[in-house]
């Protein structure tokens, strides 16, 4: 009876904790449509117009653009934020992570292609290998034993997953800017044109500014202020199309057929190719989609694609064509787009909706670019900002306060510079497009190397994706000269930047690998009266091992006399040499060191290598022993030589650690002499600040450890740390 009351509370609170749980994936769905889907949901406001700006097609009686122009955006709308996206990269995340660079950071953890250590790259996925043995179960393709090989190839995918991120940064600044003034340029209808065009530029200027101001409230404010309006929003665009639909061409829907496409590219030939270039930003939040998955989850985010967002959109673009396909009579261009077929009646509550709505649809990008600079940070291909936790639960949510103001002043400058959407969308086009292209890349990666799924399959992919996205990019591209040299050349900007502190960073190590031996060393009194000399130095690594860190605790009996500091730092380094050599014994026949927790692992060194020391120089002949030589850098610096017994054997890799460990102690040794003091938190009792007081001074005015006296003071550096009980 007992085990079957537990049974059945098991079941009950497992099924107690699956409705929790979907609980909490509707409530991030929902905050997804505040975060993730206002750029997407607020394309309505531009597409059109800008497929039919400029001369490149106009509006005919026959209507074959109109119908073309609404099969393109409903075909890539599906095909790239449904299929691709949606349905496809989502699915890669890296440690729940989106975006170009936890692409590549996640073919980086498969593969040995990072260029930097730690964090998944190439000498931690060595280490892995090594310990766990899965290399010999991983399928070895060509495609990986090639990136591995050549070192080319590891820098031009770093170069492309660069380009990508910054194309992203890109469009987190033309985004808001398109998306505001796209919004606030419906005043046209509603006032004189003398008016609006003094009142148009301010008002997007302030309400821009007002969006990054509310950014530091963090993701889960903001989706909840947000959310509601988007939500309102689609509800909107919807109902407005259904009644467009119903009310002026109920035949909209055979629009829908592929073969409305090749109509519209055999009419209009070269233009209907440029105006490309337009029809792409119906995708326009794809990617930030993408890249904002750190702050929700993939299921949240299908569910209120699928469910809400695209059925929405679905009917506003088909409604909107179905009003501009029974009038034929506009003035210009401008008016194919979305204020012109709302009804009169509801401009002015739609256009409030609108801006509010624009809003929130620079939301998504923003978000994204913390994200991806937060990946790039960590990956030491940016420099350092300041990360604040915006949530408690989701380690994803961020904020960035240096990123945001620059976003901030980069927006407003190219809104007062442009004034005028045509522009501003040709740019963002070509930011939207080249993103999309090193995603399909990077996912063709991740297809074969990471899913281990046929290289057929990733070509397949590759083609059929990266043929749609190079059509549209071709005819961005083109518009060089009418805004799209934007991106370009921020791009290049913080390609520079990126490109440098990579550089840095990686010189900065290597100088680091090859200059230090960096040793963590403890002193430990035990409750015997004596440690024997082979018990008394443990010795273990932290890291790997070109790391060149090591962990050492020497363990001193209460009876024991500790040695000078020459003869200390003598023996110690003698005790790493044989840790070095020993180690390396281990691993030849092998036995390999468990390293999930290096620094836990301690091995005790019994006698250490034999280690001679003088001033002069050092002359081989007089040692019948193998030896080390260390290499003459200053003729007057001490002299130091390992002297190795001969029936030791020592590969190349032992010699080489054990020669850098000489060329350290030939250096010098320098001691950083750490000294801690406890301070009562505040909020504690009155009786505990008394007791910590004076618990403090009685360790100020008490004797050091003895072995404090023995360090040089010369080669000494005092740091102090605060901790608060």
């Amino acid at each position: 009876m007992d085990l079957e009351a537990a049974g059945g509370a098991a079941a009950a609170h497992g099924k107690r904790w699956r409705g929790e749980s979907w609980r909490a994936t509707l409530l991030l769905a929902y905050q997804s449509l505040g975060v993730v889907y206002g750029d997407v949901a607020t394309s309505p406001l531009y597409v059109y117009k800008s497929a039919f700006a400029g001369d490149d097609i106009q509006h005919s009686a026959g209507n074959e653009e109109i119908y073309g122009v609404l099969s393109f955006v409903f075909w890539t709308l599906t095909l790239i934020t449904l299929v691709k996206y949606v349905l496809i990269v989502l699915r890669a995340d890296d440690g729940g992570e989106g975006g170009t660079f936890a692409l590549y950071s996640l073919i980086c953890r498969h593969v040995r292609a990072g260029l930097l250590p730690g964090g998944g790259t190439r000498d931690e996925l060595m280490e892995e290998d090594k310990v766990t043995g899965r290399r010999g179960e991983r399928p070895v393709s060509r495609v990986r034993a090639v990136l591995e090989k050549y070192r080319v190839l590891q820098r031009l995918l770093l170069l492309f997953a660069l380009l990508g991120t910054c194309m992203v940064i890109g469009d987190g600044v033309l985004t808001p800017a398109v998306s505001v003034f796209s919004a606030v340029s419906g005043l046209e209808l509603s006032m004189e044109k003398e008016q609006h065009k003094y009142i148009e530029l301010p008002v997007a200027c302030a309400i821009l500014i007002c969006l990054f101001a509310l950014q530091h409230y963090g993701t889960h404010k903001v989706g909840f202020l947000f959310a509601p309006i988007v939500c309102i929003w689609l509800l909107c665009i919807s109902a407005i199309g259904l009644y467009n639909i119903i009310h002026w061409d109920h035949h909209v829907y055979r629009a829908l057929s592929p073969y409305y496409m090749y109509q519209f590219l055999k009419k209009t030939q070269t233009g209907g190719w440029m105006s490309l270039g337009g029809i792409l930003l119906c995708v326009t939040g794809s990617e930030a989609m993408y890249a904002d998955l750190g702050h929700f989850s993939q299921s949240s985010i299908q569910i209120a694609f699928i469910s809400v967002v695209y059925p929405a959109l679905v009917l506003a673009y088909m409604g909107q064509a179905a009003f501009i396909s029974q009038h034929h009579n506009f003035e210009s261009s401008y008016h194919i787009g979305f204020y012109v077929s709302v009804p009169e009646s509801l401009r002015w509550p739609v256009l409030v909706i609108a801006i509010l709505a624009a809003v929130v649809g620079s939301q998504a990008i923003i978000t994204g670019t913390f994200s991806i600079i937060k990946q790039c940070s960590s990956l030491s291909c940016f420099p350092g900002v300041k990360l604040v936790h915006t949530s408690s639960t989701v380690h994803g949510q961020i904020y960035i306060p240096e990123i945001n103001w620059m976003l901030m002043v980069l927006c407003l400058a190219v809104t007062i510079g442009f004034r005028d959407t045509k522009h501003l969308a040709n740019a963002q086009g070509l930011a939207v497009i080249t993103v999309m292209l090193v995603t399909t890349c990077l996912m063709s990666l991740v297809i074969v190397l990471c899913w281990n799924k046929s290289i057929f399959l990733a070509i397949g992919f590759l083609l059929f994706f990266g043929t749609i996205e190079v059509l549209y990019f071709s005819a961005s591209l083109v518009k060089f000269h009418e805004g799209a040299w934007v991106p370009i050349t921020l791009s290049f900007i913080f390609m520079v930047v990126m490109c440098v502190w990579h550089y840095g960073t990686i010189k900065k190590y290597e100088f680091d690998v090859q200059n230090k031996v960096l040793v963590f060393l403890c002193v430990k009194s035990v409750p015997v009266p004596h440690v024997q000399p082979e018990d008394r130095f443990l010795v273990g690594r932290i890291g790997p091992k070109e790391y060149r860190l090591y962990r050492v605790i020497v363990r001193y009996g209460y009876r024991d006399v500790q040695k000078d500091d020459l003869e200390f730092e003598k023996e110690l380094v003698s005790n790493i040499a044989e840790f070095i050599r020993s180690s390396g014994e281990c691993d030849k026949n092998g036995f390999v060191e468990d390293t999930d927790r290096p620094s836990d692992k301690l091995s005790p060194v019994s006698t250490g290598i034999p280690l001679w020391e003088e001033d002069g120089d050092l002359d081989a002949s007089a040692s019948p022993h193998k030896d080390i030589d260390a290499q003459n850098i200053a003729p007057k610096r001490k002299k130091a030589r390992f002297m190795i017994p001969k029936s030791a054997q020592v590969d190349s890799e032992v010699r080489r650690e054990l020669q850098e460990l000489m060329d350290a102690r030939e250096a010098g040794m320098s001691f950083i002499l750490g000294h801690s003091y406890m301070k009562a938190k505040s909020g504690s009792s009155f009786i505990k600040r008394i007791v910590i007081n004076f618990y403090e001074f009685l360790r100020k005015n008490s004797r050091s450890p003895s072995y404090a006296a023995n360090i040089p003071h010369a080669s000494t550096l005092e740091v102090g740390m605060v901790y608060q009980v």
